[in-house]
C-alpha cells in the first residue's frame, strides 16, 4: 500500500473520531486480505501522517477501537499469531479480519 504523507502539521489536524479510526482499521485490514494482519500503527499513520507527533497520540485510541471491533466480531486482535482476549492483552499486537470475511 502506498501512503501519501499529509502535509498538514500534526498539531493542527483535527483529532479523528472513533468511527474514522474504525473505518480505517477495517479498510486497511480488508485491503491486506484474508488471513493477513496489519499493525495498528499503519492505521494511526494513515490518519495522523508519517510524523510521530501525528500518529503516536492515536495509538491508544486505535487500541480502544480495535477492542470494540473485536467484541463486535469485526476484527481479530492477535499476539504472536494467536487471537487474544480483548479485555486482557499486553504488548505488541496485530489486527486482521475474522476468517471468512
Amino acid at each position: 500500500m502506498t501512503h501519501q504523507p499529509d502535509a498538514t502539521p500534526a498539531l493542527s489536524r483535527p483529532k479523528p473520531h472513533d468511527d474514522d479510526l474504525a473505518a480505517t482499521i477495517l479498510k486497511l485490514a480488508g485491503e491486506r486480505g484474508e488471513g493477513r494482519t496489519i499493525c495498528p500503527s499503519e492505521a494511526a499513520r494513515a490518519l495522523g501522517g508519517d510524523h510521530p507527533d501525528g500518529w503516536g497520540p492515536l495509538m491508544q485510541p486505535i487500541r480502544r477501537v480495535a477492542v470494540r471491533l473485536m467484541k463486535e466480531g469485526k476484527v481479530v486482535i492477535t499476539r504472536k499469531g494467536r487471537p487474544v482476549d480483548p479485555d486482557d492483552f499486553r504488548g505488541v499486537y496485530r489486527l486482521r479480519l475474522p476468517e471468512g470475511e
